[in-house]
């Protein structure tokens, strides 16, 4: 059976703890798409870790790891991150590679901090860690496969032709020193013998997983407002963060997905530039974000601190209608109880006219939030493990949002330990 654990909003929903808990339950776990662009930071008995490519099983020896075909695989911060467990104390992670995934090169990483540096005021937010400029050369057919390392004359060869390129671009548009073909080269040969152990047919391996009836859990990157074709376009990433595109991903059938779980927090978070209707800001915002969890409300890979809103149930709503969402989990409700009253956006206001849907990035950037306020419980929840042990507010707040995002709200997240967790 094929779960697939989702974000529903912009990826901050806490995603980390509920695909550990569901991590714990697999046999396999799949990263299937994006890169070292985004993370979810998880909290166990080893300690808190922040896991960017890693998939989330591989605190489990009973799990198989794998880093599927759809992955922006950066070789250096995958080394980097199994070494920081390793350090951490965990046993050396059950991990596959595919051989199919493509990529992220050092001049990816360039290319997307250049292009932000060019654009100054008007740049995007990106993360600088090279993924758009790798999904406009795996698209253009210029990319390099994991599979490619293993032949290193035509490697080589393709790598200076591509070269010649870039090279022009680093020169004359960006004014930047230009990449020396024979020590990107080297590196890569390095980068071949540092995962070889790794390497192996995960589409064989898969679909003998899934003629065994083996649980197998596909874990999303980032949220359904970050997808570029259902997203806030172009404030997006640059693959889909869809449950649907989890199968084309991983190399599995379309119809092998059962379950999508998408997860949704209770007020709003992002990183990133783009429309964000329920945002706040000042000291209001400041508060919010110091509350969000152990660490407070800073991006997992860059640090940098998140926007804040209020929940935001127009863009919650659309987020599970366009993941699929057969249920949702609901995190952080314990991050609100300071408040005596919570506001929540219902709807959106566009050129006078009220609506609940949500729209192309065209009129979202004309609307603004139509607000209902909640009544606080100003009661410390954090930690409550039954759902009738929560204040009435708190109880009516979920089922607010249940009633609201169209979908069963099975989790509730009370903290951000793995046991504080209301199962419904």
């Amino acid at each position: 059976m094929v779960k697939a654990i989702v974000g529903a909003n912009w990826g901050d929903e806490g995603k980390g703890k509920i695909t550990d808990m569901f991590a714990a339950e697999s046999d396999v776990v799949i990263r299937y798409q994006g890169g070292a662009n985004a993370g979810h930071t998880i909290i166990n008995n080893y300690g808190k870790f922040a896991l960017h490519q890693l998939p989330s099983g591989v605190f489990y020896d009973h799990t198989t790891n794998i880093i599927a075909n759809g992955v922006a695989l950066n070789i250096p911060a995958l080394l980097k991150e199994i070494g920081q467990l390793l350090a951490g104390g965990v046993p050396a992670p059950n991990l596959m590679i595919s051989d199919r995934p493509q990529m992220v090169l050092p001049y990816h990483i360039l290319f997307d901090q250049y292009e932000e540096e060019r654009l100054s005021a008007r740049q995007f937010g990106s993360t600088k860690s090279g993924i758009a400029p790798f999904y406009s050369d795996k698209y253009a057919k210029i990319g390099f496969q994991v599979s490619e390392l293993f032949d290193g004359a035509a490697l080589r060869a393709k790598l200076e032709n591509i070269l010649a390129v870039k090279n022009v671009l680093l020169s004359h548009l960006y004014h930047k020193p230009e990449i020396d073909a024979e020590e990107l080269f080297a590196q890569m040969m390095d980068w071949r013998d540092a995962i070889r152990p790794y390497i192996g047919d995960t589409v064989r391996f898969l679909h003998q997983a899934l003629a065994a009836d083996k649980k197998i859990l596909l874990e999303g990157q980032l949220g359904a407002l970050k997808d570029p074709d259902f997203g806030i376009y172009p404030f997006t990433t640059s693959s889909s963060t869809l449950a649907g595109y989890g199968t084309v991903g991983a190399g599995l059938p379309p119809s092998s997905i059962r379950e999508v779980v998408a997860v949704v927090k209770a007020y709003s978070s992002a990183v990133g530039a783009g429309a964000f209707v329920s945002e706040i800001f000042g000291e209001t915002a400041q508060t919010l974000r110091q509350r969000g969890g152990d660490a407070g409300e800073y991006g997992a890979t860059t640090g940098r601190p998140r926007r804040m809103g209020w929940f935001d149930a127009v863009a919650s709503r659309f987020g599970c209608m366009i993941q699929g969402a057969t249920e949702a989990a609901l995190t952080a409700i314990d991050v609100l109880s300071y408040l005596e009253e919570i506001p929540v956006c219902v709807g959106y206001e566009i050129d006078g006219q009220i609506t609940r849907d949500f729209p192309a990035t065209v009129e979202l950037n004309r609307a603004k939030p139509v607000l209902r306020l909640m009544p606080g419980w100003l009661t410390d929840i954090r930690g409550v493990r039954e759902f009738g042990q929560l204040p009435r507010n708190a109880q009516d707040y979920v089922l607010f949002v249940e009633q609201e995002i169209g979908v069963p709200v099975h989790l509730v997240s009370t903290g951000p330990r793995r046991e504080e967790i209301i199962c419904r």
